[in-house]
């Protein structure tokens, strides 16, 4: 078994793979490191190129596109290693990036997972819009970031440079103990893609793990590469994934109000979405809530085989705010802006 296996999850993603592969293995590749790619059913080039130009690099292949936490969760069952990192293929990386993200998880065995600081690669002294400095949560379930709020994206200045706590990893670069992604069941393979880190660093928060972010390990991330942020397909994970991650991991006395207040929200967004980005794009939240109540069922047995303690708050990772609200009409654009209590 070796330390660490850096996987890259690869869908028709060749392009990228060619402009950040060879930097990724040069600067990550050692004696207990690995850099796998776990192919998810492509149907362009990606494995031939791989085979052609990377011909020692091991690739696990799937037959066809089982999104990015069931393809992740058939890749990592054929994995021995003590630590998954989980990369994009469109993240550059620096030399020792890997090391800082696992020394740290090695000094500190009660951390789950992990995230670096993630730049634009596009815009270098900015944040990235997905991980930014670090994933955080409010009451109602809308993700947020240090760095990042909603369209408001922040400059690094070094303002978020202190090791701490958050409530979620970014999927885009995100550190896993191989334990404790075990011992949590992975990713929840009905999400396909979007919002399953924020469900496994949730549930793995009710498992008495924590969740960290190490600034001093950095990458440089594309974003957007597989689905652009107004895409219709996008909305649609994005508001069903969030539904069924708060019906799965909320406590039963927040339950009902939490869910309704949130179908009342998603209901409004759906008419921003009307006028801001057309039909398909307000669509898509109809569809979303459609197929969430279709997931009742299976979200009432993982309530009824799992423990739910009280919420996992902490007034460091989950805002008991509305962010809605404070970024709308307080003005509260920056993290640094938000109250916490």
């Amino acid at each position: 078994m070796i330390k660490t296996a850096v996987v890259i999850l690869n869908w028709n993603g060749r392009d990228f793979l060619g402009r950040f592969l060879p930097d990724v293995v040069r600067n990550t590749v050692s004696g207990d490191t690995e850099v796998i790619v776990a192919d998810n059913g492509s149907d362009d080039d990606s494995v031939a190129w791989l085979s052609e130009h990377h011909p020692g690099l091991r690739v696990i292949t799937m037959e066809k596109n089982f999104g990015y936490a069931g393809g992740y969760n058939r890749a990592l069952r054929q994995i021995e290693a003590e630590f998954y990192i989980l990369l994009n293929s469109d993240v550059s990386v620096e030399p020792g990036w890997a090391d800082k993200l696992t020394t740290y998880m090695e000094m500190h065995p009660n951390v789950g997972a992990c995230q670096p600081k993630i730049r634009s690669f596009e815009n270098p002294q900015a944040f990235e819009y997905a991980g930014a400095a670090g994933g955080y949560i409010d009451r109602f379930g809308y993700p947020f970031c240090r760095g990042r709020i909603f369209d408001t994206v922040e400059d690094d200045h070094g303002q978020y440079d202190d090791t701490r706590e958050i409530f979620w990893a970014s999927g885009s670069c995100m550190a896993v103990r191989a334990s404790a992604f075990d011992q949590c069941d992975g990713f929840d393979d009905s999400f396909f893609v979007h919002m399953e880190e924020i469900d496994l660093c949730w549930r793995m928060q009710n498992a008495g793990f924590m969740i960290c972010y190490v600034p001093h390990a950095v990458v440089w991330h594309v974003g957007g590469g597989t689905l652009s942020y107004g895409s219709p397909t996008k909305i649609y994970y994005n508001f069903r994934n969030s539904l069924i991650m708060l019906a799965k991991n909320l406590p039963a006395r927040h339950l009902r109000r939490t869910i309704f207040t949130r179908q009342l929200l998603d209901g409004l967004a759906a008419v921003v979405l009307l006028f801001r980005e057309g039909r398909a794009a307000a669509a898509a939240v109809v569809r979303a809530h459609h197929h969430f109540r279709r997931q009742r069922t299976a979200i009432k047995t993982f309530r009824a085989m799992t423990p739910h303690p009280d919420m996992y708050h902490s007034p460091h990772t989950m805002l008991n705010n509305f962010l809605l609200f404070e970024y709308y009409i307080r003005g509260r654009k920056k993290f640094s802006d938000l109250r916490w209590h």
